[in-house]
C-alpha cells in the first residue's frame, strides 16, 4: 500500500468533515475509489507502454480491424498499484479508430494479450481511416486512489434516481476529493481505476444487458453478473485526433473474463467532449 492510498483519503476527510459532509458518505466515496496507473511521456518511472506506431504481433494473428493505440508491458507497472487480475508478464494491445459513431460495446479484437516470449514481428497496418498514430514512449507517471465520476457515485449509491440533492452531495464529495489532491501532471495513458468521462460512464454503460452480446457466454454460475465490469484503460487521444475535442478511448471488461484473459469479450466506448 502506498502512502497516498493512506494519506489522501485522511486528507479527505478532514477536508470533508470541515465542509460538514455525512461521514457515512465521506467512508463510501473512499470505499468507492480504485487504485490506478497512468503514464506519460515525462514520467519519471520505467518504460511501461508504447504508443502509436506499428504493434508487435505473433505470426498468424490477423489484423486487428482499427488502429493500433498502445502497448502496455505488464510486468512494467508498479506491484499492487491497480486491483485488476492483471496476467504478472507479458504486453497487452489495444485498438480503437477515433470515431464516435462507430461501434461502442463488445468488440472481439480491441484488446490483445501477448504472453512474455511470444516471437512477434513489427506488422504494418492499413487502415483507409487514418495513418498510423505518432509512435512514442510512455513511462509510469504516478499512481494514487482514482474516485468515481459523481453521477456514477450517486446512480451505485442511492440507486437509479437519485434526487438533485443527491447529485448535488455527490459533487461536493467530488470537489472534497479534488481539493486535497494537490497538482496532478498531464496524462496519456490510465490502466485501472475508475473512468474519467466528458460524457457516460463507460462501465455503467456495459452494465446495460441489453449492450451486452456475450452475457452469459461461457459463465461457470450461469449468470453474467453486472456489477463485474472494470476500466480496463483509458487512452486520452489529444492531439493523435484532432477531430475529436478532448476525444477519449475506454476499454472495460468483465474482472472475471480478465482473470481468464478472455479479451475477446471487452467492451470499448470512444467519446469526445
Amino acid at each position: 500500500m502506498t502512502d497516498e492510498t493512506v494519506d489522501r483519503p485522511n486528507r479527505f476527510r478532514a477536508e470533508a468533515e470541515s465542509r460538514d459532509l455525512p461521514p457515512e458518505e465521506v467512508e463510501e466515496w473512499i470505499r468507492a475509489a480504485l487504485p490506478a496507473v497512468y503514464m506519460a511521456e515525462d514520467g519519471d518511472g520505467p518504460l511501461a507502454a508504447r504508443v502509436g506506431g506499428d504493434p508487435m504481433l505473433p505470426h498468424g494473428v490477423p489484423d486487428p480491424s482499427d488502429p493500433f493505440v498502445a502497448s502496455v508491458d505488464v510486468a512494467a507497472l508498479p506491484p499492487g498499484a491497480t486491483n485488476l487480475p492483471l496476467p504478472a508478464d507479458g504486453h497487452l494491445l489495444f485498438f480503437a479508430a477515433p470515431d464516435v459513431g462507430g461501434i461502442q460495446g463488445h468488440v472481439p479484437d480491441a484488446v490483445m494479450y501477448i504472453p512474455a516470449g511470444t516471437p512477434t514481428t513489427r506488422r504494418p497496418l492499413e487502415h483507409s481511416r487514418r495513418k498510423p498514430y505518432q509512435a512514442r514512449e510512455l513511462r509510469t507517471l504516478w499512481h494514487q486512489l482514482s474516485p468515481q465520476m459523481p453521477e456514477s457515485f450517486a446512480l451505485d449509491t442511492w440507486g437509479d434516481f437519485p434526487d438533485d440533492e443527491q447529485f448535488e452531495r455527490a459533487e461536493e464529495l467530488a470537489d472534497a476529493w479534488s481539493h486535497v489532491g494537490g497538482h496532478r501532471p498531464s496524462w496519456t495513458l490510465q490502466i485501472g481505476g475508475h473512468p474519467v468521462s466528458p460524457q457516460n460512464d463507460p462501465v455503467h454503460y456495459a452494465r446495460d444487458p441489453g449492450q451486452d452480446d456475450t452475457a452469459g457466454q461461457g459463465s461457470t454460475d450461469g449468470e453474467a453478473g453486472t456489477d463485474d465490469w472494470t476500466l480496463l484503460a483509458t487512452w486520452r487521444c489529444g492531439d493523435d485526433v484532432s477531430e475529436l475535442d478532448s476525444g477519449v478511448a475506454h476499454w472495460v471488461i468483465r474482472r472475471r473474463d480478465l482473470a481468464a484473459l478472455r479479451f475477446d469479450r471487452a467492451h470499448r466506448y470512444v467519446e469526445m467532449a
